[in-house]
């Protein structure tokens, strides 16, 4: 079996050193729609990464701000915060076993990440050659998947559910198989 995983990040900005406010995956079969497993999801410690010298933009506060008020409360409230390390540890081990690694777009979560495995002197668990964009893939689309989904967007792990289905569904669509 193939095995492929969508990884989702909510953040206080958009640059490579931004606090990561939750980490979300999910390990799916890119060939067999609705095959979705092993969900990874951690609430990262903020004030450890501001400590770190991670940084918060405003302009993305003010979005927050803007958005529905249980899905600010999952992003940003205090409760079950993990630290870092224990966090991208966590990650490096689920990584385990993986063929290819997705997300929305390689501009944003990956280079987030990288950066505080770097700061952190941790291995980043892929290679660039693993690294697949959803985006990409959808815009090709004559209409974006997602958007026949109703699902909580801006919670890193159903976002990334959601992804990895549209992956499926967009391969199935076309007539493919991948590795």
């Amino acid at each position: 079996m193939t095995i492929h995983a969508m990884i989702d990040l909510e953040t206080l900005g958009t640059k490579p050193d931004s606090v990561i406010l939750t980490i979300g995956a999910t390990k799916f079969d890119p060939n067999e729609y609705g095959k979705i497993y092993q969900d990874f999801y951690y609430r990262v410690d903020v004030d450890e990464q501001v400590s770190m010298g991670r940084t918060i933009d405003e302009d993305t506060l003010s979005w927050w701000g803007q958005q529905e008020a249980d899905v600010v409360e999952e992003a940003l409230g205090d409760h079950n915060r993990t630290s870092v390390s224990e966090v991208m540890k966590s990650l490096n081990k689920w990584c385990v076993g993986v063929d290819a690694f997705w997300c929305q777009g390689t501009a944003f979560d990956f280079p987030i990440m990288e950066s505080l495995y770097r700061q952190l002197d941790h291995h980043i668990p892929w290679a660039f050659w693993r690294v697949r964009d959803s985006r990409t893939l959808f815009q090709i689309m004559p209409k974006d998947p997602r958007k026949e989904i109703k699902f909580a967007a801006h919670n890193a792990l159903e976002d990334a559910r959601v992804q990895a289905l549209c992956v499926q569904q967009t391969l199935q669509q076309l007539g493919l198989t991948v590795k």
